[in-house]
């Protein structure tokens, strides 16, 4: 029982890696995401939950500032990043979202060979000085997304010949490939099948080791093995966060306790 305190303890002694005060996101005149505050700790997985059209897609992209792309998109409130608001006009949203990488629900591979999709951000970005440099990054970067030894006899052959299943951890190598101190996933697993699922599941358990992963997930027992963190988002509004566990089985929110049991969603 001490020893549980005792990791319980030290997870909570995390640091902060992102922090979210009182953020609002319209599209035109709806109100999509409403006072959400949140602090997101270092190299653990936070899995944000709830019906659909709640909001949790919509502030996971506040993250890197994919909203930026919609033009009717307008989000206020504080978003900061190791203390630094990553709204503010000198920061680079390119930059950003090669700190803040982003996985998609469907695995969407660039229409390259399987070596120029993991090596197009690390080119974009300066990150290696020769063509020895870049392999490097690619191999280590497909070996983090426990690819490598399905594809390193086939670099040059097209990423999008690979089952969805492989496409989805190409995607995921390609994601990692700028050294991102966080991974954001969209859904990642919900154009997968079973296996496929449970290979990105074990991926996520072991990148936690090195980024901080938030991943958006409709599957409740998805959020319940991968996550040490969860949040619960219902109607655009942020209503319980906390240890995983805890909001399975003890939430403190009665909104909360209905999602869980299936009363609501």
């Amino acid at each position: 029982m001490n020893d549980m305190r005792l990791v319980e303890r030290q997870v909570d002694d995390r640091e902060i890696k992102i922090a979210a005060k009182d953020v609002q996101v319209f599209y035109g005149t709806t109100h999509a995401i409403r006072d959400v505050n949140i602090d997101i700790k270092d190299r653990m997985v936070t899995a944000f939950i709830g019906p659909s059209g709640c909001g949790k897609s919509t502030f996971l992209r506040c993250l890197n500032r994919m909203n930026d792309t919609i033009d009717a998109a307008r989000v206020h409130g504080s978003i900061t990043l190791d203390g630094q608001d990553i709204y503010d006009p000198q920061i680079d949203p390119v930059q950003l979202r090669a700190r803040v990488g982003m996985v998609f629900q469907k695995p969407n591979p660039f229409p390259k060979s399987i070596y120029d999709n993991v090596a197009y951000g690390p080119r974009i970005h300066g990150l290696s000085r020769s063509k020895a440099d870049l392999d490097e990054i690619v191999e280590s970067s497909l070996r983090r997304a426990a690819i490598w030894n399905e594809v390193k006899d086939r670099l040059h052959a097209p990423g999008t010949g690979l089952s969805g299943g492989q496409q989805q951890r190409l995607c995921i190598a390609r994601a990692v490939a700028t050294q991102p101190e966080v991974l954001l996933m969209d859904e990642p697993c919900s154009a997968l099948d079973p296996i496929a699922t449970a290979q990105v599941e074990e991926l996520i358990d072991e990148l936690r080791s090195q980024f901080s992963v938030v991943i958006v997930t409709h599957s409740m027992q998805q959020a319940a093995r991968v996550s040490q963190r969860t949040a619960f988002f219902h109607l655009g509004n942020l209503v319980e966060y906390g240890e995983t566990g805890q909001i399975f089985t003890n939430p403190q929110d009665p909104r909360t306790e209905s999602y869980i049991s299936g009363r609501i969603g």
